[in-house]
């Protein structure tokens, strides 16, 4: 058995999982802001209230493996990272600080507002890690030889938003399956912005990231290379 393979794909599991359970959460803070009034926070925050803590389990879950399976791949990546990762993490804590202070606060207002940018943050870091990756990290002799900045990148930032829309979508779609009435009209709205907001997100990435890696140029238009990968994006589009 191949331990690397099978470790490799307990991380792909786990991150997928933590994506599509603690994505729709995540989503459902960033559409705070768009909730037109105190009672419809409410509602938006109970319907996640259950199970908002347990569904981060999944993102430790990749990084254990990670650190024990490929830690020379844990050690290069994280310094690399270091600043979105930490963004990242500030934000989720101050996220769940939020979400119990809310209903011990006399006046909700801004721990409903901390709430939303702490979701809205959290999620625009790790679409910014994904683009960091994606351009690739500096090593030299097995260590990160790059600075601190090197994963602000203009795919950096778009992959940011595409995951903030993506995961905005889910909780859109959370919200129109837990709730009825007015809300649930406002998120079937709101559903449809963000399918537009995602796919332009999909193609500006897909348009970023040939201009910026000659290799993935060379690779999409060599031969018949693009009629033979244009059915990918075209699938996830879909």
């Amino acid at each position: 058995m191949d331990l690397a393979l099978v470790s490799a794909a307990v991380i792909a599991l786990g991150v997928l999982v933590y994506i599509l359970l603690d994505g729709f959460d995540l989503g459902v803070g960033i559409l705070f802001a768009m909730a037109p009034d105190a009672t419809a926070r409410a509602t938006m925050m109970n319907s996640i209230a259950p199970v908002w803590d347990g569904n981060e389990t999944w993102l430790i879950l990749g990084g254990a493996v990670l650190f024990a399976a490929f830690p020379l791949a844990y050690a290069v990546a994280l310094p690399a990272l270091y600043i979105p990762l930490m963004l990242m993490l500030f934000a989720l804590v101050f996220r769940g600080v939020s979400f119990e202070l809310r209903f011990k606060a006399e006046n909700p207002r801004f721990w409903d507002f901390a709430f939303g940018i702490a979701s809205a943050v959290a999620a625009f870091m790790q679409g910014a890690m994904l683009g960091g990756l994606v351009a690739g990290i500096k090593v030299e002799k097995n260590a990160f030889a790059g600075g601190p900045f090197d994963w602000l990148t203009p795919l950096s930032v778009v992959a940011g938003l595409g995951v903030v829309a993506g995961y905005a979508l889910l909780g859109a779609c959370w919200i129109v399956l837990k709730t009825e009435g007015d809300l649930q009209a406002r998120a079937r709205v709101w559903g449809r912005w963000l399918v537009v907001a995602v796919l332009l997100a999909m193609g500006a990435v897909s348009l970023i990231t040939p201009l910026d890696h000659p290799r993935v140029a060379a690779r999409w238009f060599t031969g018949l290379n693009f009629l033979y990968l244009a059915p990918v994006p075209a699938a996830a589009r879909g």
